[in-house]
């Protein structure tokens, strides 16, 4: 089965926008079509990320809805320590280095994300990385 490490915007993505291309990829998770994995790194930036005043107020956000999300993810990912070295690798914004080390901790198939310094790579250690979109296709073949 497919290892998937999904970036921080899918997740803040597919809880914003329910009926979005980002949520039919957690959707794809939830029906255990691929095996996602993700980090403490990961998690707490998207907690961080989904705390911010104004997208809260934006989109009607709630503590619950947030702590739902992040309590499915540690329970039922794959969770690797995300620590593997790869300094360096995204130079333009070494926060986006997570990821890629996610992706090795993990032994992913494939890197899912909205990033252009992640998709810019295609592929970073073996490991493709891909749009959502291009995501949903592979999964559907």
């Amino acid at each position: 089965m497919l290892r998937v490490v999904l970036d921080t915007n899918v997740f803040v993505s597919s809880l914003l926008v329910k009926v979005g291309v980002p949520a039919q990829a957690l959707d794809a998770w939830r029906a255990r079509r691929f095996v996602l994995v993700t980090s403490p790194a990961i998690l707490a930036e998207t907690r961080a990320t989904l705390n911010y005043n104004r997208i809260r107020r934006k989109y009607n956000l709630t503590d619950d809805d947030v702590e739902q999300l992040l309590a499915l993810l540690q329970r039922e990912a794959l969770l690797v320590p995300g620590t593997a070295d790869v300094t360096g690798a995204i130079a333009a914004d070494p926060s986006d280095e997570k990821i890629l080390a996610c992706a090795l901790d993990g032994r992913a198939d494939l890197i899912v994300s909205g990033n252009l310094h992640l998709l810019d790579l295609g592929q970073y250690g073996g490991v493709s990385i891909l749009n959502v979109r291009q995501f949903l296709e592979r999964l559907a073949e």
